[in-house]
């Protein structure tokens, strides 16, 4: 199932997240500040050493609630909080997002088995039995990195689905496609951490439903990039400048090879 399902994401989500890096940084340019969040949203969906790539799971979590918070304040008070709204403030949240989540993170390094537990050469063996110290990680994982980013993307929504339809497909489908990709993973880790410490029938029981899941936390990565570049209109306008471009580029080509 690996292979299969991690070319699939690969061959969709690698060059979704460089063409959707590449708007970004053309929109952050022209004063964008939603820009400053997909950029790292897409550095954290591109990673992929494999601890990192798995903490880069909370990162997006972060980046998502920036996203969300953005449009929340944008709608809801459009003639308060500018200042909080600009490329600059983007950045310095951002800078913050990464700060909190690699410190969060540096205990790992500490716990040298649970970072092979979860390198890639290990996904295909028994997975060993969670420790007490790697269960109580897991269930802190579970309420900080994804049930508190839910409930802030979802009151974002519910507080802007009065005031613009438009914005409110966007968040909407982030919302969805989060939730579709993490919440399988997170409630399967959820119950490791509460049943796995001092018995080994629960890892046994739950290995292949939680090979699954860890595969299926990439469908984030491919659709995020997808969802954001098809709803935003200034996204879209310069994708299509960019295909443009790119056409011309392959006209002049493709008449200089006909002519020779």
């Amino acid at each position: 199932m690996y292979p299969t399902a991690y070319s699939i994401f690969f061959i969709i989500g690698f060059p979704a997240n460089c063409l959707s890096l590449y708007v970004a940084c053309v929109l952050m340019k022209k004063g964008n500040n939603l820009a400053v969040y997909l950029i790292n949203l897409c550095v954290g969906d591109l990673l992929v050493i494999a601890v990192v790539m798995f903490n880069s799971f909370y990162v997006g979590s972060g980046f998502l609630c920036c996203i969300s918070m953005d449009r929340y304040l944008a709608i809801v008070f459009p003639l308060h909080f500018m200042r909080v709204r600009e490329v600059r403030t983007a950045v310095m949240v951002s800078v913050i997002v990464w700060l909190v989540e690699i410190t969060l993170h540096l205990g790992l390094l500490a716990y040298r088995d649970e970072i092979w537990n979860f390198s890639a050469s290990r996904m295909c063996e028994e997975p060993m039995i969670m420790t007490k110290v790697s269960a109580n990680v897991a269930i802190t994982r579970a309420v900080l990195g994804f049930l508190i980013p839910v409930l802030i993307m979802t009151f974002c929504f519910m507080e802007i689905i009065s005031e613009r339809r438009k914005i409110c497909f966007l968040l909407l489908f982030l919302l969805f496609t989060y939730l579709v990709a993490f919440t399988p993973f997170q409630v399967v880790m959820f119950i490791r951490g509460l049943l796995e410490p001092g018995d080994c029938g629960v890892a046994q029981n739950l290995r292949g439903v939680y090979m699954v899941f860890v595969a299926t936390t990439t469908i984030n990565s491919v659709l995020d990039p997808i969802i954001y570049c098809l709803i935003s209109e200034s996204a879209k306008t310069e994708m299509k400048s960019l295909f443009k471009c790119c056409g011309k580029q392959f006209s002049k080509i493709y008449s200089s090879v006909v002519k020779a």
